[in-house]
């Protein structure tokens, strides 16, 4: 056998670029269903860790999937959003802590995520370079958003433009970035962490206004202020020298957010909060992401038990193409075999080399699969990430 062996990796060298095109298309076949149940494990336990540690999250009534999505994953579901009076409500009953989420800009193509300090203390999310957010127009980014942005303290950061034509509606904002959070492995590190009254800046809500130093621009004076012209400029940055000139129009209870992350304080306070939203008038409700979640993964392992019918088929189709290479290859080397019997080579000999060939190459293809699997391992947590995000 060690003959056969010692010519058969002589053969191989000898004819390399098509010993090269064989063992890769083994390897690819090994590799795909490989990488594709680990991307999928990945996968679920992202989406079930995330759903685990989120209590109860509160939203418009509506599709429960695309609040969670957007919520938990700050994808770009945008679903019908509540007032921060639900959120009022919530702190109001006693029985949770309420975290408004307002996620619906980007900046850099990382989510804005508008929200309260209460956020950070309940995913456990630590500031590695930097500070927390302190005043308005601050930002903290996640590690993997400032990395790929390549930014940190002391940097800006503009929002992404919603719609350039919208004259009246939400103004770009530069921000200044006061902190990194220490990787965490989860959506939180691509995001940027605002205040929400940062994010209202961003939607229009909130503005403030140049120094008037043109009597031009100052319509009306009388003994309770000025009225200004609408040719006063608004800040797209906000700065320790005109902080102070930012107001908010409007009733608070009227703005709007997302959704509330809700954290009962036991079982039964989680349970009489819920009862509070199953009346018929109730214009938000109450999801519990676990459930949620668990129904989606079930419905994502039946589409995974098609996808790997899929590609058992595939893969004996391409195993089959294979095999009819290396077969129509054999008999091009009917000649050589022929000179190998003259020379006294008996059958079984030339057996054993076309099997030591085969073997030499689907160890190759099995070494080969082995090396892209573990090329890949260290990025399928941040591909699964990427995949729930972007899921439209």
């Amino acid at each position: 056998m060690r003959d056969a062996l010692y010519l058969a990796a002589a053969y191989l060298r000898h004819h390399l670029g098509r010993t090269a095109i064989l063992v890769v298309a083994l390897g690819l076949i090994l590799t795909v269903p490989l990488v594709s149940r680990s991307l999928l494990a990945s996968a679920e336990d992202t989406l079930s860790d995330r759903a685990r540690t989120t209590p109860l999250l509160i939203g418009a009534k509506g599709a429960a999937l695309d609040q969670i999505m957007n919520g938990l994953y700050f994808t770009q579901d945008l679903p019908e959003r509540i007032t921060m009076a639900q959120v009022d409500r919530v702190w109001d009953s006693g029985l949770a802590v309420a975290i408004p989420l307002h996620v619906v800009f980007r900046a850099g193509g990382a989510p804005i995520v508008g929200t309260t300090l209460d956020y950070f203390d309940m995913r456990g999310l630590a500031v590695d370079k930097g500070r927390g957010l302190g005043l308005l127009g601050e930002a903290v980014l996640g590690a993997e958003a400032a990395k790929r942005l390549d930014l940190g303290p002391g940097d800006t950061l503009l929002s992404d433009p919603t719609n350039l034509f919208d004259l009246a509606g939400s103004y770009p904002l530069q921000m200044t970035v006061v902190g990194v959070l220490a990787p965490t492995g989860r959506p939180d590190d691509d995001a940027v962490f605002v205040d929400i009254r940062t994010a209202w800046v961003i939607e229009g809500l909130g503005h403030g206004h140049d120094d008037v130093v043109d009597g031009a621009l100052v319509v009306a004076e009388t003994d309770q202020g000025r009225t200004l012209s609408a040719a006063v400029a608004q800040f797209t940055v906000i700065t320790p020298q005109n902080v102070d000139s930012f107001h908010f129009h409007g009733d608070p209870q009227t703005y709007p957010v997302s959704s509330i992350i809700a954290v009962p304080w036991d079982d039964k306070s989680s349970a009489i909060l819920r009862g509070r939203y199953l009346g018929a008038e109730e214009r938000a409700h109450v999801v519990l992401p676990a459930t949620v979640i668990e129904g989606l993964l079930a419905t994502i392992f039946r589409i995974s038990q098609l996808l790997d019918g899929v590609i058992v088929v595939i893969g004996a189709a391409a195993g089959l193409a294979v095999a009819l290479a290396i077969y129509l290859s054999t008999r091009l080397r009917a000649d050589e075999m022929a000179t190998a019997r003259r020379l006294g080579a008996h059958r079984f000999m030339q057996v054993q080399l076309i099997g030591a060939e085969i073997f030499l190459q689907v160890i190759a293809a099995i070494v080969l699969s082995a090396l892209l699997t573990l090329a890949v391992s260290p990025y399928i947590g941040d591909i699964a990430i990427w995949l729930i995000r972007s899921t439209p």
